[in-house]
């Protein structure tokens, strides 16, 4: 198991965004996560990779613990270099690329590997010019953010995540900020990571995409999560009245 999030609980002030949320994630696995729009969804993937703390619960990768709630309902993290460490298993694409700006393209991927990981400057050069080639961008490895299209800059950031060898990838709705043409170019090469069985979790608007792609569908609504399985299940087959609500409501 990669990924485990048990119980998990988050407040912004009063108001209490995630409910007792538990899931899991195994090697190889594409779960989405879908549901309306403030359903706690990008927040669960903060929570997940840290950019947000929880207010209770515990959150395991590779079977180390990350932070977990003692008896006195406090959740307590590892250690900094320790958390560091965790970290390295997961990697995160944003909706807006968060790019560089005044970094190329190559240095864009490079940079992490070589800075954070210390790894030998031409090894990581070798491999980012082949994932580049992979997102079909070997050509712009010198250029810049401000010179790419919105579905460059997002194949540059899956490109930048892979890059520090995650075990599992996150994408925090990464075609919202795309238009229909660009968002097609985006999902071709996570369904191309998909059939390589890279492990990922992706919060999506994306139906067909995520009924396509995933090994299991999460739906989300209210900070709860209301039903999760085979996307044929979910998508086909639902027998919850909230989950066929919001389809209805979606495919209109």
């Amino acid at each position: 198991m990669i990924l485990e999030m048990n119980s998990i609980q988050k407040s912004f002030g009063d108001l209490e965004v995630l409910k007792d949320i538990s899931f899991h994630v195994d090697e190889g696995e594409v779960v989405s996560i879908i549901g309306p729009s403030g359903s706690g969804k990008s927040t669960l993937l903060r929570c997940a990779t840290f950019l947000e703390t929880i207010n209770a619960g515990e959150i395991k990768y590779m079977d180390q613990t990350a932070v977990t709630t003692g008896d006195d309902g406090v959740a307590r993290y590892v250690g900094r270099n320790e958390l560091n460490q965790i970290k390295r298993y997961f990697g995160l694409v944003f909706q807006n690329f968060n790019l560089f700006p005044h970094y190329s393209v190559l240095k864009n991927i490079m940079d992490a590997p070589v800075t954070v990981q210390k790894r030998p400057v031409e090894e990581v050069r070798a491999e980012a010019m082949e994932l580049l080639r992979k997102m079909g961008l070997e050509t712009r490895a010198e250029a810049y953010p401000c010179q790419l299209s919105g579905g460059q800059k997002q194949r540059v950031a899956i490109a930048r995540a892979l890059a520090l060898k995650p075990n599992i990838l996150f994408f925090d709705e990464p075609t919202s900020a795309l238009d229909p043409e660009l968002t097609g170019e985006v999902l071709k090469v996570i369904r191309q990571l998909a059939e390589e069985k890279m492990t990922m979790v992706v919060v999506t608007h994306e139906m067909p995409f995520a009924r396509a792609v995933s090994s299991r569908v999460i739906f989300m609504d209210q900070g709860v999560i209301v039903e999760q399985g085979d996307p044929e299940a979910v998508f086909g087959d639902t027998q919850v009245e909230r989950t066929r609500q919001f389809l209805r409501n979606y495919q209109r």
